[in-house]
């Protein structure tokens, strides 16, 4: 696999992979406000890990619009070496996002605006898509979520995933939450990969995917999390008409990371075509998970 060198500018870098690179974002202010830290702590651990050793794996920081104001401010006392890749989650409503935009464009020293994320309803049809991409300047990419249902027939969330790739925005599945029913089955994340097949931009996962592999046993809360190399060799499978399930299923390191040794160059850049991001917290974590692997 081809690497890239990226992740100081503040000291040496390990080169990361391609299929890896600025695949994390930190999801951490998604996160119930009485578990996540304080604002300033979230960003000075952020930006050590993206100016750090495997800083090359660190993606966006996801920030909901309500906490925008604070981010900045407690950014600007940190006085980053290089903007913070930032994706804007609408929790406010869409009357919010040009705010949300104005001030982040206005602090440019502090923040490049990539994303805005948004949850649509069930039956999301282009009307309300058209809605969206009217907030949304051209050089920022549309995220929506269709929101998946808890339980019952899965078809016209499927539908709704389709339809926010042939409009041409970003679909985004939510793969964790404070409920265990909040992740989803091995068959909805492969029946998910198939509808988002159209996306221009591919999809990205929120929440969830705490391991670099899926864990041979549930929690203590019965969660069964899924791994980011599972993701990753799912849609490389999906990409050949392969056994997308058994890659969710695998719980063998071994034979994942033999899977992904055998991707070239353009495979691998065809997946994170389709699997643009992962939203599972800081990149720190599963870079060191991933070097034990032996793929970092």
């Amino acid at each position: 696999m081809s690497t890239v060198h990226e992740g100081e500018p503040g000291g040496s870098s390990t080169p990361i992979p391609a299929l890896f690179a600025h695949l994390v974002d930190d999801t951490t202010l998604l996160l119930p406000r009485s578990l996540i830290p304080p604002i300033a702590d979230v960003l000075a651990r952020y930006l050590s890990v993206r100016d750090g050793h495997y800083g090359g794996m660190a993606g966006q920081l996801v920030c909901p619009v309500s906490r925008l104001p604070e981010v900045v401010s407690q950014l600007a006392k940190l006085a980053p070496l290089e903007p913070v890749d930032v994706s804007l989650v609408v929790d406010t409503g869409l009357g919010a996002v040009p705010k949300a935009l104005s001030l982040v464009m206005s602090r440019e020293a502090l923040l490049t605006p990539c994303t805005v994320e948004t949850a649509a309803p069930p039956d999301v049809d282009s009307t309300w898509l058209e809605r969206v991409s009217e907030f949304v300047p051209e050089d920022v990419l549309p995220v929506v979520e269709p929101r998946r249902p808890l339980g019952g027939d899965t078809a016209q969330w499927l539908k709704a995933v389709r339809r926010v790739s042939e409009h041409g925005c970003t679909p985004k599945l939510r793969c964790g939450g404070p409920r265990a029913s909040d992740v989803p089955t091995i068959d909805e994340v492969a029946d998910f990969v198939a509808a988002a097949d159209g996306a221009p931009a591919g999809f990205t996962t929120s929440l969830g995917v705490p391991h670099a592999v899926r864990r041979a046993e549930a929690d203590a809360n019965g969660r069964a999390d899924h791994g980011m190399l599972n993701l990753l060799v799912g849609v490389a499978r999906a990409l050949v008409n392969g056994d997308v399930r058994g890659a969710l299923a695998e719980t063998d390191p071994s034979v994942l990371v033999h899977e992904v040794g055998k991707l070239s160059e353009a495979a691998g850049g065809a997946v994170r075509g389709l699997l643009a991001r992962c939203g599972c917290g800081p990149a720190e974590a599963p870079a060191a998970e991933l070097a034990d692997l032996g793929l970092l």
